[in-house]
């Protein structure tokens, strides 16, 4: 049975056999995938296949491939790991805090950084083999913790990298990108241990039969301690890398990162049943993953077409699973063992999950009980609660809203409530319907998108709470109030700055921002009217970024492939113009002049050094004071402007030292 178990892996030579040929044949067909893609890909776009090009899709892959051979460690002894994207932003986040903040030297926060990874990692080894939890539920738990201790050291701000560090994410002799060396670096390691080790042959053994491989003398539940830690190992690496690339460490880095992961593992021929997986497999799916993207921005494909194949591509890769299960590559020894057990198993398991509902029904009826007693008592006081609902905290410009609103609330003695959406729209509908059932007394929303808001806010319309829109209005539904910088007039005043300093002629290309706020749009629409007074503008080309510096960097750096000269761009925000400079490298401030939109800390600072020509600056604080002040006097009945415009100014080089904000 150990010897079956055993010989199934494609990876580890035992692929005899029809199973094993199928499995083969599947392995192969993400190669063919690959190879498919980059000639359709060439023949679509002239700019593809180029060695620039081909470099920078290595370096967009390699964040995704070192937390993916991570992740085929897991997957290979039959579990998951859902914490790697978390896990590597708080080790980012911890070298960083600790170098800057703290004064450690640069080598011992490294050392801390990989150290807090492996920790993670430890724990959820400790959690599946000792706490005998599900690895989906010890490693979810993780994601949540790691999340919440990388916005807790960063207090939800941008920590500056140390400049020995950020060099991770520079090149060699000027083209060869360290990114993809540490990720070749990484992927050999993660060959040579799968192949060569004694852990590694332990794996595939525990993958194909647990069971199994206990009966033969393996140490199953230290294993797989190893197993996750070399797996949180490698996603503080991947961490490093990544905030390396952005010369800061975000706290909301690389979320998501670990589903990309998973699918390139699973794309790259590895079976979620465990027992089967390999290095190259999974180089190969990340770089699928990568080419993807890459070859989409190139074609200025919409971004809501880009998540659809995607989206296809990991449902494609979990059929191809399906099928390598079905055709019997890995032999069905495990599930004979629960059969065999499967009664008393069974029984146990409905008994706990009966006992489960009970408990959950007991304590979802003390909960509704009590918080009906303590809002029957607390009308009063809910009269002076208001509800902050901002669409992320992983950007200065909605942390500095915050603190403008945190200070007027404290000023009027208002109880303020402020969450993070995580710029998850479906995470902030259920904010904003939990403010409506808490009975509060008005809501302030700063959407994540503006028609995605519009139901939540209309049934706190219903419910007679009146809301407050702040920085980005909402569609489809009534707001006593807008507090918005003038957007328009921003992008008017951005388009005039950018135009003049490049003469009045130049190819520019635009950042936009999150499709479907009022922000993008009306930005949008200033630039455009604004540069229709300089014909001899001309705009190449148009792609989003979500208001977010990583994809910022990642777009500008695609579109520089197809669109080397540039003279200008415009980004909708400072995050992304950051982005697009370092895109840029020694061009910006130079050969091209950038122009962001916000004035944030960080935005001015690239203006004062001459990395960005401008920023349209708003007075976010100012947005946060006002927004609370008019939603009390909504609340209270009081009359208050549908709309309340706070100033914007273009702030250079020649007046930033005389901004105040």
């Amino acid at each position: 049975m150990a010897t079956d178990t055993l010989k199934s892996p494609a990876g580890t030579g035992g692929s005899a056999g029809p199973g094993g040929l199928r499995r083969l044949l599947l392995d192969n067909g993400a190669l063919t995938a690959l190879i498919v893609l980059v000639v359709a890909l060439s023949a679509l776009s002239g700019d593809f296949l180029t060695a620039d090009n081909l470099l920078n899709i290595g370096v967009q892959a390699a964040v995704t491939a070192i937390l993916a051979f991570g992740v085929t460690f897991v997957i290979v002894s039959a579990g998951i790991d859902l914490s790697v994207g978390s896990v590597a932003a708080l080790s980012a986040t911890v070298l960083a805090w600790s170098a800057t903040s703290e004064g450690v030297p640069v080598a011992l926060a490294v050392v801390l950084a990989v150290a807090t990874g492996t920790a993670c990692g430890l724990v959820n080894g400790l959690l599946v083999s000792y706490g005998r939890l599900p690895p989906f539920i010890a490693t979810l738990a993780m994601l949540s913790v790691a999340r919440g201790l990388s916005l807790v050291i960063s207090q939800g701000s941008p920590i500056a990298f140390p400049e020995p560090v950020s060099r991770l994410g520079d090149t060699i002799g000027g083209w060869l990108p360290v990114p993809v060396l540490v990720m070749v670096a990484l992927g050999l390691i993660t060959a040579f241990v799968l192949r060569r080790t004694y852990l590694g042959r332990s794996m595939y053994a525990i993958g194909g039969n647990e069971e199994a491989a206990r009966l033969s003398g393996l140490r199953v539940g230290k294993q797989k301690i190893a197993v996750y830690a070399l797996s949180g190992l490698f996603a503080a690496a991947a961490g490093i890398v990544l905030a390396s690339r952005l010369s800061s460490a975000q706290p909301q880095a690389a979320q998501g990162y670990e589903l990309d992961a998973i699918a390139a593992v699973v794309i790259g021929g590895a079976s979620l049943a465990g027992g089967t997986g390999k290095a190259s497999g999974t180089l190969i799916g990340a770089l699928i993953l990568a080419v993807l993207r890459n070859g989409l921005n190139l074609l200025s494909v919409s971004a809501f077409w880009q998540q659809v194949v995607i989206g296809v591509v990991i449902a494609l890769a979990v059929l191809l699973d399906t099928a390598r299960r079905k055709a019997g590559a890995t032999p069905v020894v495990a599930g004979a063992g629960a059969g065999a057990g499967g009664g008393p198993g069974r029984g146990r398991g409905r008994g706990r999950q009966a006992a489960t509902y009970l408990l959950a029904a007991v304590v979802a009826t003390a909960v509704v009980g009590a918080t009906s007693l303590l809002h029957g008592s607390a009308q009063t006081a809910a009269q002076q609660r208001i509800g902050l609902s901002l669409s992320t905290l992983n950007n200065p410009f909605f942390v500095q809203i915050r603190a403008g609103a945190e200070a007027e609330a404290k000023r009027l003695g208002v109880d303020l409530t402020v969450t993070d959406a995580q710029n998850d729209a479906s995470q902030q509908a259920n904010q904003l319907q939990n403010f409506t059932s808490g009975g509060l007394a008005s809501i302030v929303v700063n959407p994540v998108d503006s028609d995605a808001a519009g139901p939540a806010v209309q049934a706190a319309n219903r419910a007679g709470i009146p809301v407050v829109g702040v920085d980005r209005g909402v569609s489809n539904a009534k707001t006593a109030a807008l507090v918005s910088s003038d957007n328009v007039e921003g992008g008017r005043l951005g388009a005039r700055a950018l135009a003049e300093k490049l003469g009045g002629e130049g190819t520019i290309v635009i950042l936009q921002g999150q499709a479907g706020t009022s922000a993008s749009r009306e930005r949008g629409a200033g630039f455009a009217e604004g540069l229709k007074a300089y014909p001899g503008i001309r705009v190449v080309a148009r792609q989003p970024a979500d208001f977010d510096r990583t994809k910022g960097l990642d777009v500008m750096t695609n579109l520089l492939q197809a669109h080397p000269d540039i003279d200008g761009v415009f980004a909708e925000n400072d995050e992304m113009a950051l982005g697009a400079a370092r895109a840029l490298g020694s061009k910006a401030g130079t050969s091209v002049q950038v122009v962001g939109f916000d004035g944030t800390p960080d935005g001015l600072k690239a203006v004062e050094d001459g990395t960005l020509y401008a920023s349209v600056a708003q007075q976010p604080r100012e947005l946060g004071r006002i927004a609370v002040g008019n939603a009390l006097r909504a609340a209270a009945g009081e009359k208050v402007s549908a709309t309340v415009k706070v100033p914007v100014k273009v702030v250079t080089g020649e007046n930033v030292a005389g901004f105040g904000g």
